[in-house]
């Protein structure tokens, strides 16, 4: 039985998020090499809901949401539109944080820039290096990886294949094994270029977000973020090299996947070209809406989208705002909204609760998920 005088903690995937003080919240933030599109959005408004959530708990809350503007499609991107690879990022940049402004998500606490941690990758490098964890070859630094897909249960053959897919290289001269990820890599012809221990190169795309959540957070973070796409490679490998490298267990307490959005059954992608942008689909509603979309599921499950699925999305925000106007019909509806928050946050749930109780449940129901 549960002690109600026992403030109530947010459970993710059926554990209790323990925290002392803060919510060390990090999340992978984009690729700034083209616009938003809804994919990317159901991420960054879930983490956002997250911290809202645990705010309401009265937990103190910080966010790191790194800019990975060190990466090959970035480089290949800004090739095509004959750009420097920085400057063109910046501008992506600046349509991102402008679509996430209109969906309400928060301003993170941090927000760290690949290519300003450069020191800190080489860093992680050494230290993997002393561990025994990685090896150099050929004026890189590979992160020993055989062991890292059996931790999450995956098979040799899929992970190679996941990592082939993600541009993992699996086909690299200079490794050991093919499962094995760059830390440090020689840079190939037109890409930037910094000095290191053992040649010039740049960061690898898994060190990077290994190297910006230790350099923020110190050894762990208690709650990880990105999409469920994410999980591996980069997930598996950033944990593991963090681990590694630390002597820390877990890296990460709690983790987030966000569900992948499809279009058509299929995953919304660049390389597709099946996308569907924030920015057009607030020109036809509103911010409200389109996160209400996003929200309106399990944050795990995957989900199609339709112009169906919009419409009812608004249909639903309009009867929780007119529920927001009506009195109160009794004292237990904002705590059964609460209740269906903390439990693996449970929106739909709550926001069936609110738009059947009215009144406070409904308000701050509005309040606390920023609709």
């Amino acid at each position: 039985m549960t002690d109600p005088t026992i403030p109530p903690r947010l459970q993710l995937g059926g554990r209790p998020l323990t925290v002392v003080g803060r919510a060390r919240i990090y999340v992978c933030g984009v690729t700034p090499y083209d616009v938003t599109h809804l994919g990317h959005a159901a991420t960054f408004v879930w983490v956002d809901a997250a911290e809202r959530v645990l705010r309401r708990l009265g937990v103190s809350v910080e966010v790191c949401r790194n800019v990975t503007d060190v990466d090959d499609v970035l480089f290949d991107a800004a090739n095509r539109a004959g750009a420097h690879y920085d400057r063109f990022a910046a501008v992506q940049q600046f349509h991102f944080e402008r679509d996430m402004d209109a969906l309400g998500v928060r301003r993170p606490t941090h927000e760290p820039r690949a290519h300003t941690h450069v020191a800190q990758v080489i860093a992680l490098a050494a230290a993997l290096l002393d561990s025994g964890a990685a090896y150099a070859s050929q004026g890189s630094v590979y992160f020993r990886g055989a062991a890292v897909p059996g931790a999450g249960e995956l098979e040799r053959d899929e992970a190679l294949r996941l990592l082939e897919s993600n541009g993992g290289r699996t086909d690299d001269p200079a490794k050991h094994d093919p499962l094995d990820q760059a830390v440090w890599q020689v840079s190939a012809s037109g890409e930037p270029v910094w000095p290191s221990p053992w040649g010039p190169g740049r960061p690898g795309w898994h060190a990077e977000c290994t190297a910006m959540a230790l350099s923020t957070y110190g050894s762990s973070v208690d709650l990880h973020a990105g999409g469920a796409d994410l999980r591996f490679p980069h997930h598996a490998y950033e944990n593991a090299q963090a681990e590694a490298a630390t002597g820390v267990v877990p890296f990460a307490r709690s983790w987030l996947h966000v569900g992948t959005v499809r279009l058509d059954g299929e995953k919304m992608a660049k390389s597709t070209g099946n996308l569907v942008f924030v920015a057009d689909l607030i020109a036809r509603t509103s911010g409200p809406t389109v996160r209400t979309l996003l929200l309106d599921r399990h944050y795990a499950a995957p989900w199609d989208f339709t112009d169906a699925s919009l419409d009812q999305a608004a249909t639903r925000l309009d009867a929780l705002q007119v529920a927001a106007g009506r009195p109160d019909s009794g004292s237990s509806g904002p705590q059964a909204v609460l209740d269906a928050l903390v439990t693996d946050l449970d929106v739909p749930g709550a926001m069936d609760v609110a738009t059947e109780t009215g009144g406070q449940a409904a308000r701050d129901l509005i309040a606390v998920l920023g609709l």
